[in-house]
């Protein structure tokens, strides 16, 4: 008995005190994954793609940090999460896993982006009233200080797990489930919600192989009937560049929510054709495109208004705040479609959340 407790004492010692002595890197780039259409079958282990910050987490002593995918700090955003992991009795170890917050029982991407703030004053209020949690799903470095990067999978989730059974205080730290079940994986996809961003593959001996795309992801898409409220032209051109995609809302008005610009060149002339006869303003009688932010760029403001004819039917991935988070794909033109047909209803999200998430969440 007294032999054990110097060892975990003698281990205790050896662990490193400050994160420039870690033995990962602080500046080290996160595994990625490769966008593939169908998940790969053999001895693979599938997991969730979480709908949040990727965030890489590093303790030594008392010292803690939070980085990014890009590498950028996200530390002084998550207080309240910085404190969760000084609280781990684990004297030093580097985490991989997914900053989210959940909001009325779903994951909101609008409650992270909220987090990035200037005034810190903000940034605690938003701590206290929506604490972040933290979604584990990968050990880099043990508590012993012991770099697991060069040990496959299995031995990294062995570890993570152990890791996980001694916090297990900290109700913000949770265990992302796995399957080595494709099938399974497959009904992910089928019912993850909006919290779910899709699914990804890692080989089971495959090490950690940082800023690599070393693993699979298959991404959870829908789509979207939306009417084309205006258009904007390519660079330099006056063939068209982009659809912008409007919903309405439940009193009738229109809303940009986003674009689609996969046009095939040889669609370019008769499209431009088509949208010129159709130009007339207000285009969106709701939220319209080009508003002041951040993002605005002189050309992101210049766009035709049209009136509401034309739908076409987009595949989605995410959306934040009824907008389409990136670009869409252009799947066909719907003349079948009334526009006003087209109503936010479609991209709301599901009423509750995912078996899969709800268990995760009581871990």
């Amino acid at each position: 008995m007294r032999e054990g407790k110097d060892a975990a004492i003698r281990e205790a010692m050896k662990a490193p005190t400050t994160l420039s002595a870690l033995a990962v890197p602080l500046d080290i780039e996160p595994m990625e994954a490769k966008l593939v259409d169908e998940l790969p079958e053999g001895d693979w282990q599938y997991e969730p793609k979480w709908d949040g910050f990727r965030c890489l987490a590093f303790k030594a002593g008392s010292e803690v940090d939070l980085k990014a995918k890009s590498g950028k700090p996200l530390t002084r955003y998550f207080p309240e999460m910085v404190e969760t992991l000084k609280r781990v009795k684990a004297r030093s170890f580097v985490l991989d896993g997914e900053l989210a917050i959940v909001s009325g029982g779903e994951f909101s991407f609008d409650a992270l982006l909220q987090r990035i703030h200037p005034a810190e004053s903000r940034i605690r209020r938003l701590a206290t009233e929506t604490p972040a949690i933290f979604i584990l799903f990968d050990l880099l470095l043990d508590a012993s200080g012991k770099s697991l990067i060069e040990t496959p999978l299995t031995m990294r989730r062995g570890a993570l797990e152990t890791f996980f059974a001694s916090a297990k205080q900290e109700h913000a730290l949770k265990l992302s489930p796995y399957t080595l079940s494709r099938a399974e994986a497959e009904r992910w996809l089928g019912q993850g919600g909006t919290a779910l961003d899709g699914v990804v593959a890692k080989l089971r001996d495959g090490p950690y192989v940082p800023g690599e795309r070393a693993m699979m992801k298959v991404k959870q898409h829908r789509t979207a009937d939306c009417v084309v409220g205006g258009f904007r032209y390519r660079t330099g051109s006056r063939e068209v560049g982009s659809l912008l995609l409007g919903l309405y809302d439940e009193d009738g008005r229109l809303d940009h929510v986003g674009f689609t610009a996969n046009i095939a060149n040889k669609d370019r002339a008769a499209l431009t054709a088509k949208l010129k006869a159709l130009i007339a303003p207000p285009g969106f009688t709701g939220k319209a495109p080009g508003g002041p932010s951040r993002w605005s760029t002189e050309r992101s403001e210049e766009w035709q208004p049209l009136k509401p004819k034309l739908v076409v039917e987009v595949s989605y991935d995410q959306v934040t705040s009824n907008r389409f988070r990136h670009g869409t794909k252009l799947v066909r033109f719907r003349p079948d479609k009334r526009p006003g047909q087209c109503t936010l209803e479609q991209i709301e999200p599901p009423a509750k959340p995912a078996k899969l998430i709800a268990g995760m969440l009581k871990s």
